[in-house]
């Protein structure tokens, strides 16, 4: 049997549109400790790394080990109706296969979604030495990403001695933001190499945009012409995590 049960039906909504950046179907597995996702985007650019442990969850039941593989788009779809102060329980149905979703609050709803079949495919996790960690808080990164996006489509992150610098540049004009590691916005800072890397910023925007919900500080790590990690901070020891593979300009 698995089944769990959250009060606030909103922060599940928001995380699975934080999984739905990237991934129109994902498989979670989940066992007696938790539930966790470890998935790569169709094009294989970009990777999320999700886990939530049970005590997250004001109910939960896990028999034995079961991965729930589900469209994330069509339950994203249904969960846009959940409204303010609603619980959700969610309930694998042995007979059906079907994920059972009741929403609860003044009245009761209960929505039924056909699982898929779980692939069997096991997506490592990248072993990548970083240069440079800058734990920022998400609106800034949210605002520089925002001011990046109306210049490029590609944004540049770079780490001096004490300054994060971001920066993105196109054919009508450049944006430069420059965070020193004094800034309020920052809440660490360690760079054992100066580092600079770019990126896609149609990932990166909306990756930040659906982390912003759930979590408000993000921690930065990255290396020279290296993919990023963004580890965006969870309650209860959470984890969501991105990885995005560099863009690399052309001599």
């Amino acid at each position: 049997m698995f089944s769990i049960r959250m009060n606030d039906a909103r922060l599940w909504k928001n995380l699975v549109g934080a999984i739905a950046t990237l991934v129109d179907e994902a498989s979670f597995d989940a066992n007696a400790e938790g539930i966790k996702l470890r998935a790569m985007d169709p094009s294989h650019v970009a990777m999320v790394d999700f886990e939530w442990p049970k005590t997250i969850f004001e109910e939960y039941v896990c028999d034995e080990p079961t991965k729930l593989c589900i469209n994330v788009s069509e339950m994203l779809k249904l969960l846009r109706r959940v409204g303010g102060d609603e619980s959700i329980n969610l309930e694998l149905e042995e007979k059906t296969a079907k994920l059972k979703m009741t929403l609860k609050n003044k009245y009761t709803r209960v929505f039924r979604m056909a699982t898929l079949e779980a692939s069997t495919e096991e997506v490592p996790t990248p072993k990548i030495s970083f240069n440079s960690t800058v734990k920022i808080t998400t609106t800034c990164m949210r605002n520089a990403v925002d001011d990046a996006s109306t210049v490029s489509d590609h944004i540049q992150f770079e780490t001096t001695d004490d300054t994060f610098i971001i920066t993105a540049s196109g054919y009508l004009g450049s944006v430069t933001i420059d965070v020193g590691k004094e800034s309020e916005e920052i809440l660490g800072f360690e760079v054992k190499e100066a580092s600079k890397a770019m990126f896609s910023l149609s990932y990166l925007s909306e990756m930040i945009k659906s982390a912003s919900k759930v979590s408000d500080i993000v921690t930065i790590e990255f290396s020279k012409d290296m993919p990023v990690r963004l580890n965006f901070e969870l309650p209860q020891s959470g984890r969501l995590q991105y990885y995005l593979a560099p863009r690399i300009e052309s001599s």
